[in-house]
């Protein structure tokens, strides 16, 4: 098997594993959606700070329209590979 091929197989599988996990991360945003979607509209949400075990209280209108918008990006992302 020559070298370009190699390369060409380990990129295949490369971007096969990519596509993956993408699509994994896209199914977890899609039931985190669904949850703050079927929240009662006095329950409190709590977002996490990067690099930290910290959470603090947070507006769920807004939670849910990031939320939508981090899941939007990941669909037009695998689109585009």
């Amino acid at each position: 098997m020559s070298s370009k091929s190699r390369d060409n197989d380990d990129s295949l599988e490369g971007q096969c594993a990519l596509k993956e996990e993408l699509n994994k991360k896209i199914k977890e945003q899609k039931v985190v959606v669904d949850e703050l979607s079927n929240l009662k509209k006095s329950r409190r949400v709590y977002i996490q700070q990067r690099n930290s075990n910290i959470f603090f209280i947070a507006d769920r209108g807004q939670t849910l329209s990031s939320c939508k918008k981090e899941l939007d990006n990941m669909k037009k992302e695998l689109q585009d590979m």
